[in-house]
């Protein structure tokens, strides 16, 4: 079977103006005639300039609002009529849910829980075709498996077992699908995925992160030993990978999306220093020495690694961007687009250290 992307006529994307749902519906705008709706409350990590041109395009249409408003949840599914939801508007970074975890717990579970009971009574008025063409895809992480050992990989059969308030709030969200599909009947797929990179992510990840400070000659802190180990796609395959499923997924089932990628953080830190000393010839010093370990993040996982067999077997898809060639163009990216990045540090984040575990449960410093 090869991918199958283009099926849907009416597209409702929940975090649309995040980073992996901007690369969703720049995909969906360019490469098919989808009208997509964008579903987003523009927290500090939502950014409509991830989205160029889309507003001009009659076929995009946004709505701001909190997937956790029930009313306001049903007013656009009855005046936008979609056909495949895309639900990937979630609090998704670890540190700040160690700060702060009682927003991801009202976004990640409750606001999933309102799409779930707004959705199936939408699809329950829905005619017996329409009943059967529509799809509920929720987007979920590799996170919810906790740390794997230095084997193995994970599969959609391994156990959950969360290791910080993100990925606890995202395994009950999980959950929560499973039993809607299970107990009503709702036509629901799940994916996990791996450690997305790519143009237009947030500067508080890893890789942009280590970018930005690299271009600006700045230390560069690393976590712990930097040995922890991620599975890393590139944000495109990752569009791919979901339009894939979201089209040619089995209701009920779950997709593990990955690209076989292992690097450590301390790896990918090198790498992006040695790119940038060869980009920009400007390393009187080599940024490798810029490198600083700094205290590791509470309950850190040391390995994550996807086994992606099920959906490269079933529908098809497999990754496309190889590594190197996906880090060299990001830096890029970064590098070519710094108004993209600046207009962020000169606001909402500064490029500060967050996780370090002393909040507790202060849900106010958690946005």
């Amino acid at each position: 079977m090869t991918e199958a992307t283009n099926s849907y006529e009416r597209v409702l994307v929940t975090g649309g103006a995040g980073f992996i749902g901007s690369a969703v519906i720049r995909q969906l705008l360019s490469e098919t005639d989808a009208t997509v709706i964008n579903v987003d409350k523009l927290t500090y990590a939502a950014n409509l300039a991830s989205l160029p041109g889309a507003e001009e395009n009659p076929r995009y249409h946004f709505e701001r609002a909190d997937i956790c408003d029930a009313e306001a949840m049903q007013r656009i599914f009855h005046a936008h009529r979609p056909d495949g939801i895309l639900h990937l508007a979630a609090e998704s970074h670890v540190d700040r849910s160690i700060d702060g975890p009682g927003e991801f717990i009202n976004t990640n579970i409750v606001g999933t829980s309102v799409l779930l009971r707004v959705g199936l009574d939408y699809w329950k008025e829905l005619e017996p075709a329409a009943q059967e063409r529509f799809r509920f895809l929720h987007v979920s992480t590799d996170e919810v498996f906790g740390s794997l050992g230095p084997e193995g990989l994970f599969t959609e059969e391994t156990s959950y077992a969360p290791s910080s308030p993100y990925s606890a709030s995202k395994a009950a969200s999980d959950h929560l699908v499973r039993a809607w599909h299970a107990t009503y009947g709702l036509p629901t797929l799940l994916t996990n995925c791996t450690n997305n990179y790519g143009p237009y992510q947030f500067p508080e990840k890893l890789i942009p992160l280590m970018i930005i400070k690299g271009i600006a000659g700045e230390p560069l802190p690393v976590y712990g030993s930097g040995e922890n180990v991620r599975d890393w796609l590139h944000v495109d395959d990752h569009a791919r990978a979901l339009r894939t499923v979201l089209a040619g997924g089995r209701p009920g089932r779950s997709y593990n999306i990955g690209a076989r990628c292992e690097r450590t953080n301390l790896e990918i830190v090198r790498t992006i220093c040695d790119l940038l000393d060869e980009v920009l010839g400007d390393a009187h010093v080599p940024r490798r020495e810029k490198i600083t370990f700094v205290t590791d993040r509470p309950g850190h996982d040391l390995r994550y690694a996807m086994d992606a067999s099920r959906i490269e077997k079933e529908l098809g898809w497999k990754h496309r961007i190889p590594f190197e060639e996906g880090l060299r163009s990001s830096i890029e990216w970064y590098l070519e687009n710094r108004d993209w990045w600046q207009a962020i540090l000169d606001g909402v984040y500064q490029g500060e250290r967050l996780g370090v575990g002393a909040a507790g449960d202060k849900a106010s410093r958690s946005s």
